[in-house]
Order: C-alpha cells, then structure tokens, then sequence
C-alpha cells in the first residue's frame, strides 16, 4: 500500500512538472522575492481603471465557467463519473484561462506596494490552482473534477465582484469580505463531501483530500486571526 502510494506520488510530481504552466508557476515564484527590490525603487502605482477592468472581468469569466460546469455536469449525468466528457472540455480551458489570469493579482499587488497582502496562503492558493487546473485539462478532465471547479467559479463570481467594487468604490467599499471568507471556507466543506465520498465508493485518490484539507486549514486560520482574535482584542481593549 505505502509503495503503491509513493508510486503515485512520484507519478503526480513528474506530471506537474511537465506541464506547460509550470514555468510559469516558476516565473509566479520568482516575482516575490523582487517586490521588495522593486518597492526600494519605485513609488507606488495607481492602478484603478485597471484594477476595476480586471475584477469585474475576471468575475464574469467566473460566471461564464460556473454556469458551462453546471451545464456540462447536467449532461454528463454524474458527479463521480472518471473519464474525458466533450461537454466540459471547453469549461476547463476557460477555467485554466481564469487562473492564469488571477496571477495578476499579485502583480497589481506588487505594483502597489502592497507586499503585505503577498501572503502564505495567498501565493500557495494562487500557484497551487494554476498548476491543478493545468493538471486537470491534460489528465483529469473528468465529471468527477468538474464539481470543484464549478463551486470555486461560484466562489470566485462574489469574490472578484467584491474586488471590482472596492476597487471602483474605494472611500465606501463592501462591507461583506467576512462573510465572502465564510463562503470560502463552505466552499472546502462541500468538497469535502464529495471527495469523501468517491474516495470511499467511486475510487478518488487521497491526494485531492489531503490538498483540502491544507487549504481549509489555511482559510479557517485566515478568519480566526482576522475576524475572531481582532474582535476579542477590541472587545479586550474597550472594557479596558
């Protein structure tokens, strides 16, 4: 079992690193380290035009990906079916299209100065999603895979809804991002559901579920130290 298991293992790592966005997942990487040469010589860039066009484009294309997943799903007839499906084949694409386009944040980011928003849990989410979606074009393009993706298009509609619009409105942005973490993490919940269950009767593999759970770790720590621990600090500080 432990052998089968490290053959798996060795079998993904090669197969990421052939893919075609992992040099570009390489290039992502390499762009950290240089924000902080680039804020030593450079003021920061006022990217609002662009900041609203991408957002709310890259929301839209989310929706385009949500409703063509839900769509392929309906046709497919199956949640747990593992095998290539035409209906969803275009849906992947697009969806790989998106992630590569969300590497833009970071850059904007960057261009800002705002490398404290640069964290763990934002480049692990980003890198990692590029390099998945990649991964399910080329092998996985499965009805089983589709759910994901569907649910996180869904995720990323408010998401980048919400950006474009504190981008556009920024003295009065939306006062909804803790509950847009709380969609996130239910997001991760429902995967779990279904992963759960093709692992134990349709034959999933283990990996999909360890990837979830380092990623609801990451978010349920995000909320707890921006949501919970601040607002205990206030209630500390006001009683003081």
């Amino acid at each position: 079992m432990a052998t089968t298991t490290l053959t798996y293992l060795q079998q993904g790592l090669h197969s990421l690193m052939m893919l075609e966005s992992f040099s570009l997942f390489c290039i992502y990487l390499m762009l950290i380290p240089l924000a902080l040469v680039w804020r030593r010589i450079t003021s920061p860039l006022q990217l609002r035009p662009i900041l609203v066009v991408h957002n709310f484009g890259c929301s839209l294309l989310s929706l385009y990906c949500f409703l063509g997943f839900s769509y392929g799903l309906y046709q497919s007839g199956s949640l747990f079916k593992k095998g290539p499906s035409e209906h969803l084949k275009l849906y992947f694409w697009m969806y790989y299209i998106t992630k590569i386009l969300e590497l833009m944040d970071t850059v904007f980011m960057i261009l800002r100065h705002k490398q404290r928003q640069i964290t763990f849990l934002h480049i692990y989410h980003h890198g990692s999603m590029l390099l998945l979606s990649d991964l399910a074009i080329h092998f996985y393009p499965w009805p089983a895979i589709a759910p994901y993706l569907g649910l996180n298009s869904l995720v990323h509609i408010v998401l980048y809804c919400y950006y474009g619009l504190t981008a556009l409105f920024p003295e009065n942005p939306p006062q909804w991002k803790q509950r847009l973490t709380e969609f996130q993490i239910l997001q991760f919940c429902i995967d779990f559901i279904h992963v759960i269950y093709g692992y134990l009767y349709h034959g999933f593999c283990i990996y999909g579920l360890l990837y979830g759970i380092s990623m609801t770790y990451l978010f349920t720590n995000f909320y707890y130290h921006a949501y919970i621990k601040r607002k205990a600090s206030k209630d500390i500080s006001k009683q003081e």
